[in-house]
């Protein structure tokens, strides 16, 4: 019953992130669902099963459901040298930009591809370009470590929650923070899809930052609950 409604509370937010069209959004939702499932205690049939429908529909939903800006998305992915001066500019660019920041980078405001206005958007989407032409491996590096261990503390806190609510909530927000991670750095090295994902706390942007300081209040307000309060009434 718990699983259905779960289901039922963010599919409906889901579908409309997607009539909007909002992909990469509503695939942060979607992971954050499958952690909720997992934390929940989701039978691993289910999850079995699941995969077999994803690998099944990804086909039909490339041919028939989704738009054709998207499919470009995917095809440039796959190949952006097929257009390197249109759709691939981007992610050549910021392949450019990482390759040439070597171990420490290239200095402060000295990227050739960020700064010449060769890479963009660079305070948004590609920001980790940015870092990685700028500051070089190391602290590009140190930020993915960053990362780690803050999902890592999200997931012991989820793990430790006081209640089963706390612990889906914690498991939802830590989804989210794992697919924006992995989507927004994956995108400008050309593992993943490009898409609209920023990357938290560094991407340049009011509501995400916002955003992201709730989700973090949220885990440290379920972390609290699990120790003693030092004063009683």
């Amino acid at each position: 019953m718990k699983l259905l409604i779960i289901l039922a509370i963010l599919g409906v937010p889901v579908l409309l992130i997607i009539k909007q069209p909002d992909y990469g959004t509503a695939a942060a939702f979607l992971v954050a669902t499958v952690f909720m499932l997992i934390t929940a205690g989701i039978d691993k049939k289910y999850i079995l099963g699941a995969i077999i429908l994803i690998v099944v529909s990804v086909p039909l939903i490339y041919n028939f459901i989704l738009p054709e800006h998207a499919k470009k998305r995917i095809d440039i992915f796959l190949n952006p040298e097929s257009d390197p001066r249109g759709s691939g500019y981007n992610i050549i660019q910021s392949k450019l930009a990482i390759g040439a920041g070597g171990l420490t980078g290239m200095g402060l405001l000295k990227g050739n591809q960020t700064q010449l206005g060769f890479l963009y958007p660079k305070t948004t989407d590609f920001i980790y370009a940015v870092i990685g032409e700028e500051m070089g491996f190391i602290v590009a590096g140190t930020i993915i470590i960053l990362y780690v261990l803050l999902i890592n503390k999200c997931l012991y806190v989820a793990k430790t929650a006081k209640d089963e609510v706390g612990s889906l909530i914690v498991s939802g927000i830590t989804g989210i923070f794992v697919f924006h991670m992995i989507e927004n750095i994956g995108m400008v090295m050309g593992l993943l899809p490009i898409t609209g994902v920023p990357l938290p706390f560094i991407s340049y942007g009011g509501s995400s930052l916002i955003t992201n300081f709730i989700c973090i209040a949220i885990v440290l307000n379920v972390s609290s609950k699990r120790q003693k309060t030092i004063f009683v009434k």
